[in-house]
């Protein structure tokens, strides 16, 4: 390239008209020649080589080598070949000379400066070593995420995320590549700049200070397995209800059930509560926890007619005529005569009822009867008394699980009155219609 740049000056010079425009045209000449082939070199490296490197990765076994051809890898290598080219050309308009400029004279110096451009060969310089620090930073990148990529794949991944770690990675990257480019404008040592970077700690920490606690909040997360990517999570306080898609240094992203994304501050998973559902998908049931108020003055011994109807039912039928049996028995053996209904033992209609549910849910298909299994009183309130359904469903897909309940309090509530029991509700205006016209 230097004999390029005599070449035009000598020649344009021959040209009495254009001699003061011999060093500049000289110049910008050249320059365009070299941008051109180092254009030309690009393009033929990534037209030639990246195709037989492309071809080779699509056509091997393994998954490793189409992550790198995915992420451009091997096309931001190629800007090497550029890069080379103007780093070792960036000289032309500097004289072959072996001494530095402030050894020379003035004289000496003057003359130079008539054919060559001193500081056009730092310039173009610098610009190839920022070049560089761009391409490392470039390759490294797209390194990164193709190993991410990779790692994904494997089974480590939904337990162990790595994105924030790589967030990581590439921050401390980038800030040492910048540093670089500044020394190298600069032409300082780059220890320096690290050095001086010691009283800028504290704007440092506050600048990245997110970073930071994320950083160690992933850390935290991954280390107690606290979350991960798939996992059903709630978080009240941040309106997050869904599945978790992404783990990152400063974010949890969270797909909700209205298909709504919610952001959450990777710190806040472990500064906040939230609730992790994958107890419950990893068991052998999701819970029903429900319960149904019974009005208190429809609860009442059982009388002989009433048990004898409750005697058809052939899912309580053993029950009632066992528990009638040994209540009669004990009633004889205290001297409890039939009409004193005080002193002896009685059936009620509510405990005849919640041992129906017992025994119906015990039959249910989709109960899972291994888990924890009740049907409990609660405390008796204004609003009557409460008969608790606490069970856990074989099926826990959302949609199917409510469709269970469902179908299970469907027909709680419409067997109720068999038990001539009422279900307790606040009185709407068709009762005090209903009361009034009465009147």
């Amino acid at each position: 390239m230097r004999s390029l740049y005599k070449f035009f000056l000598e020649n344009i010079r021959e040209v009495s008209e254009l001699s003061f425009l011999a060093k500049p045209a000289a110049a910008v000449f050249t320059l365009l020649i070299l941008i051109f082939l180092a254009w030309l070199g690009h393009y033929l490296t990534r037209q030639i080589i990246l195709r037989i490197v492309h071809r080779i990765a699509y056509k091997s076994k393994t998954q490793w080598d189409d992550f790198m051809v995915n992420r451009k890898v091997f096309r931001n290598l190629a800007h090497l070949v550029p890069a080379f080219i103007l780093y070792h050309a960036a000289d032309f308009s500097y004289p072959v000379i072996h001494q530095e400029l402030t050894e020379m004279s003035e004289a000496t110096l003057s003359m130079l400066s008539k054919d060559y451009y001193f500081s056009l060969a730092g310039f173009l310089t610098k610009t190839a070593q920022v070049y560089f620090v761009s391409i490392f930073i470039l390759v490294l990148n797209s390194f990164l995420n193709a190993a991410l990529d990779i790692y994904n794949t494997t089974t480590y991944a939904t337990h162990r995320p790595i994105k924030g770690y790589v967030q990581l990675f590439k921050i401390l990257i980038f800030s040492l590549s910048g540093i670089l480019v500044i020394s190298i404008l600069l032409e300082r040592d780059p220890t320096v700049l690290l050095a001086g970077l010691g009283a800028m700690g504290a704007v440092l920490l506050l600048i990245f200070k997110d970073s930071i606690l994320g950083f160690v909040a992933s850390i935290q997360l991954s280390g107690n397995n606290m979350v991960k990517i798939g996992d059903w999570v709630e978080m009240r306080s941040r309106g997050a209800d869904g599945t978790v898609i992404d783990i990152s240094l400063n974010t949890v992203k969270v797909q909700n059930w209205d298909r709504t994304i919610s952001t959450i501050p990777t710190y806040s998973m472990v500064s906040e509560s939230f609730i992790n559902w994958k107890g419950m998908e990893e068991s052998g049931g999701r819970r029903i926890k429900r319960a149904v108020n019974i009005d208190m003055n429809s609860i009442k011994l059982c009388d002989t007619a009433m048990l004898n109807r409750l005697e058809k039912f052939l899912i309580i039928k053993d029950y009632v005529i066992e528990k009638e049996k040994e209540i009669r028995e004990y009633n004889k053996k205290k001297n409890i005569s039939d009409e004193d209904i005080v002193s002896g033992r009685r059936q009620t209609n509510i405990g005849v009822f919640r041992k129906y549910l017992e025994t119906y849910l015990h039959q249910h298909p989709m109960v899972n009867n291994d888990m924890t299994f009740l049907v409990r009183h609660l405390h008796p309130s204004e609003k009557g008394l409460p008969i608790e359904i606490y069970v856990f469903c074989k099926d826990k897909a959302w949609a199917r699980y409510e469709a269970i309940q469902a179908d299970i309090f469907d027909h709680v509530l419409a067997v109720i009155p068999e038990f001539d029991l009422r279900v307790f509700q606040e009185p709407s205006g068709a009762d005090l219609r209903r009361a009034f016209s009465k009147t």
